[in-house]
């Protein structure tokens, strides 16, 4: 029997979801939302439907879909998401032997068995009948929260090298650190900032910071230098790249016996926001942000 004809936003799900799993799968499970955005957008091909923008809120229907049916993913316990990064659980990875219509039929009748066991939850149903998705469905919490994270990004990316240094060392002081050497421009190599617990330097842990925007991910070679200009009792590391780690960087950090914190960019606006209310008026403005409150559903 031929299968009946489905909506226009549940085939937008048939194309995005399936795909979303694969390249977490291809990337170790684990990827920021946006860059899985980006790839799904750059390996798929939408029509002038799929394409079609909010005019009220700037927000791509396809997208807006796409996050819509994601709730049933999470429901599923297929992905989780975190702070803009997510995440492909075990079963996640089993149901890409699923076809892609047939993953879709999985995670709703998931997301009716949440839906039932939680009949106060103000989410509202995955309707299949529907050939649209109206525009206050789109204003989704986890779509608002990954707009907010990309327009932070692209704000820490247009900064130069010296300017996100200065916001690193703001941080430090938001954390309750003392920060009496930054490296000054033109000074190449070596620690680009000292942070102590006290004035004076005499309570450990005494930090040497290095840090490195943009550019390409941040070799183990890099972590190595840090680790050899850990010298004194009581030093640690800190290696904060904008443009992340790779996985020898990660696993030279894990082996240091001096200990080395590595902070990709997720990671620094995880902390910049968590801090942000300890920080100074002055250090405030060198990345300022707006608190949005929204009803959280019951989980």
């Amino acid at each position: 029997m031929a299968r009946p004809e489905i909506s226009k936003s549940r085939a937008i799900a048939n194309k995005t979801l399936h795909l979303c799993l694969q390249i977490l799968k291809e990337h170790g499970s684990q990827m920021r939302g946006q860059d899985v955005m980006n790839e799904m957008e750059s390996r798929s091909v939408f029509d002038d439907y799929e394409l079609f923008v909010y005019p009220k809120t700037g927000y791509t229907r396809w997208k807006s879909v796409f996050h819509f049916y994601s709730i049933g993913l999470i429901k599923a316990g297929l992905l989780i998401k975190k702070k803009g990064v997510w995440y492909l659980t075990p079963e996640g990875e089993r149901s890409l032997s699923r076809s892609p219509s047939d993953l879709v039929d999985f995670i709703d009748t998931a997301y009716q068995v949440w839906r039932a066991s939680n009949p106060k939850s103000e989410e509202e149903v995955i309707d299949e009948t529907s050939e649209d998705i109206q525009e206050r469905s789109d204003l989704t919490l986890d779509e608002m929260q990954s707009r907010a994270r990309e327009g932070i990004t692209a704000y820490i990316d247009s900064l130069n090298a010296y300017e996100f240094q200065f916001l690193c060392a703001a941080l430090l002081r938001g954390m309750g650190y003392h920060t009496p050497f930054i490296s000054p421009k033109g000074r190449d190599g070596g620690i680009d900032i000292i942070a102590y617990r006290d004035p004076l330097g005499t309570v450990a842990p005494r930090i040497k910071v290095q840090v490195k925007h943009r550019g390409a991910a941040s070799a183990n070679a890099e972590v190595n230098q840090l680790r050899g200009l850990l010298s004194g009792d009581g030093e640690v590391g800190i290696f904060i790249s904008s443009g992340g780690f790779s996985s020898d960087a990660r696993n030279a950090s894990r082996s240091s016996a001096k200990h080395i914190e590595l902070i990709d960019m997720d990671r620094f606006i995880e902390l910049w926001q968590e801090f942000y209310n300890k920080l100074t008026d002055e250090d405030k403005r060198l990345l300022p942000l707006e608190p949005v409150y929204f009803l959280s559903p019951d989980e």
